[in-house]
């Protein structure tokens, strides 16, 4: 009797699989994920898009997608999209993707700030100046009255808005980190040039 309880211990020991059918509701939600995806990439540029390295045909049908009226074939389009996406690993495309648009963002921001402290310095003049030589004390005070100077000339004469831009371009020098010395080299030349 002590043998056949022992096998009955074994029997009880083995593992029973069973098929796991899958969550339809989820597939749902990752195909509307993937549908939606398919959709931001279609409103990038096509540096931005060449960028994330897509495979070739999910690239062209994000391509031909971008092109196209706001109609059922193209919807149908970004199914075939959102299902070509779901064979792959989109982890890395998104983000990419994420990268591109907090790019995008941050640079808006920037060049508000900077739009900011350009009309600023041309409406309000020295009361401006001081307060942006408070928060920035390396700011070149004789060059910006001159681009200020150039400015309103310009304005008074009808003439294109050069030392606007210079102005622009110098602020964006000083109060980024970013800035190259070489832009500032070529706004000095700018400067002498439109004083001459």
């Amino acid at each position: 009797m002590m043998g056949e309880y022992i096998d009955y211990e074994e029997y009880d020991d083995e593992v029973e699989y069973y098929a796991v059918r899958p969550n339809k509701t989820q597939i749902k939600k990752d195909i509307a994920v993937l549908f939606a995806l398919g959709e931001t990439m279609s409103k990038l540029s096509i540096a931005h898009l060449d960028s994330l390295d897509l495979p070739e045909n999910i690239r062209k049908a994000i391509g031909e997608v971008a092109d196209m009226p706001p109609t059922g074939a193209r919807k149908r389009l970004l199914k075939y999209i959102a299902g070509q996406l779901h064979k792959i690993d989109v982890t890395p495309y998104q983000e990419k993707l994420h990268r591109i648009q907090s790019k995008s963002a941050h640079a808006v921001r920037e060049h508000h700030v900077l739009e900011h402290w350009r009309n600023r310095l041309i409406h309000e003049g020295n009361d401006a100046l001081t307060e942006l030589f408070d928060e920035q004390p390396d700011t070149d005070l004789q060059r910006i009255r001159q681009l200020l100077r150039n400015i309103k000339k310009e304005t008074d004469t009808g003439k294109p808005p050069k030392s606007s831009r210079l102005l622009y371009r110098y602020l964006k020098s000083l109060l980024l980190s970013g800035a190259d010395d070489q832009t500032e080299s070529a706004d000095e030349k700018d400067i002498s040039e439109s004083n001459a």
